[in-house]
């Protein structure tokens, strides 16, 4: 058997290519959009993918099912219950039902609950095996954790209903499950999908049975009050996703490359609405930029967060290092942000002939921000960290209001009052200052190495509520 699992780091996205040898038959699970390397194994190992299975509909990433079916004659599958709701033919995925490479063989369970269609695959080794090789469990059960079930929430799905199912199919359907078999989950730590994942991405039934907290919870109303509770707020960008994920849309070519862009060019795009994110480091971003321009670097959890604070429609022009345009383009195509015109040319050039255009960004060191928080009665401190962080500690005198909430909440702040934004280390902080300047807010900064840096400070009172 072949088996193999691919990491997405910068998504805390996991998917998988199963293949037998003997036979040369493979089927990948859950593959990101940007499919090169499930191409290359197949061909490195003499295997041939015939069949594209989604455990669910995603909405944290746009999945590559139809780039990988385009490129290699594969057919589509998805649990039953999506058939009514896709635009391109599937083969529906039934409950117990067996799919054959071989030897090697792949049972499907149905396990409504992070969505109605989510479904899990057992693998086993050799089709006479009792015991399964391992669980691709999706985003019904992580390590340390389980799917969250509110994400429908807009569409009309009630979370309450959505939590009732999960305990089903986890009690019914996973924990049944011998202990030995090992679970592969389909995100680890970092993701949206739920609150308390591990960085781990492979576990056991058996491990995950006596340390998940969600599983130790056995009756159903625990359970559903647990689960439903203090959800952090989505990314903008997810209801997007799981629509796109349903839809026939235009395939994705990572080998097309950017335009590049003169300043003038980008001048004009943003005349007609782009937005242009620079993908540098907060560090270089605040030495110089493009006025207007959000600062997403590309060292953090870059797409997750483009998708936060812009709209999916949005026409985007990139700034970014030399040699990194291309990984800019493909980051964003992953969660469907397909609108790029391209990205500016000779960025540090182009600031040196048009000063008019380029400004820079005011940052201050703890100290800095304490003797100005002491000094300016008015100063509002910003803490743009999940609600569960705040709650636990933060700073004195700052406000709640999460980065993908900063959009919706922008209106209730003052623009000509002075404002400090922090995070814990100073990534969304950039983010968030950058957003509100573009915004019209006179005197913004952002907090240098964030909260951490305010905590070193002795004496400084960090407040729990």
């Amino acid at each position: 058997m072949i088996f193999k699992q691919y990491y997405l780091g910068c998504l805390s996205q996991a998917s998988y290519l199963i293949g037998d040898e003997t036979t040369g038959r493979a089927i990948v699970i859950d593959p990101r959009r940007d499919i090169a390397q499930y191409l290359s194994d197949a061909q490195t190992h003499n295997l041939t993918i015939e069949l594209v299975i989604e455990t669910h509909f995603h909405a944290d990433f746009l999945s590559g099912h139809l780039e990988l079916a385009a490129a290699t004659g594969a057919k589509i599958a998805f649990g039953a219950a999506a058939a009514e709701h896709v635009s391109f033919p599937i083969h529906a995925l039934t409950d117990k039902e067996r799919i054959s490479l071989g030897d090697v063989t792949v049972e499907v369970r149905e396990t409504p609950g992070h969505t109605p269609e989510s479904i899990i695959l057992l693998v086993y080794a050799h089709a006479t095996d009792e015991i399964p090789y391992g669980a691709l469990t999706g985003d019904t059960l992580f390590i340390g954790d389980v799917g969250r079930p509110d994400l429908l929430d807009t569409i009309g799905k009630n979370p309450r209903d959505m939590a009732a199912s999960l305990y089903h199919s986890l009690h019914e359907k996973i924990l049944s499950l011998p202990d030995e078999t090992r679970v592969f989950p389909g995100h680890g730590a970092g993701s949206a999908c739920g609150r308390n994942l591990s960085a781990t991405i492979e576990s056991t039934i058996g491990e995950q049975r006596a340390t998940n907290y969600a599983l130790a919870l056995r009756s159903q109303e625990a359970f559903v009050e647990m689960i439903t509770k203090a959800q952090p707020p989505a990314p903008g960008y997810f209801l997007f996703d799981a629509i796109r994920n349903r839809e026939n849309r235009p395939l994705f070519d990572e080998t097309q490359l950017s335009a590049a862009l003169s300043l003038d060019q980008v001048s004009a795009h943003c005349a007609q609405g782009a937005v242009v994110v620079d993908t540098r480091s907060p560090v270089e971003f605040a030495k110089a930029h493009l006025v207007g321009s959000i600062n997403v670097g590309l060292e953090g959890r870059y797409a997750e967060y483009a998708g936060s604070v812009i709209a999916p429609e949005t026409s985007i022009i990139l700034v970014a290092t030399s040699g990194r345009e291309q990984e800019a383009k493909i980051r964003l195509s992953r969660i469907g942000y397909d609108n790029i015109l391209g990205f500016l040319e000779k960025p540090e050039e182009a600031f040196m002939e048009a000063p008019h255009l380029v400004q820079q960004a005011s940052r201050l060191t703890a100290s800095e921000m304490f003797q100005r928080q002491k000094d300016l009665a008015g100063l509002v401190l910003i803490d743009v960290r999940s609600p569960s962080e705040y709650k636990l500690e933060h700073l004195p005198g700052a406000i709640s209001i999460p980065l993908p909430q900063l959009h919706e909440k922008m209106g209730t702040l003052n623009p000509e009052a002075p404002t400090v934004v922090y995070c814990r280390s100073s990534y969304q902080s950039s983010i968030a200052a950058s957003l509100l300047r573009k915004r019209g807010f006179a005197d913004v900064s952002d907090l240098l190495g964030g909260k951490d840096a305010a905590d070193s400070l002795s004496g400084r009172t960090i407040t729990a509520s």
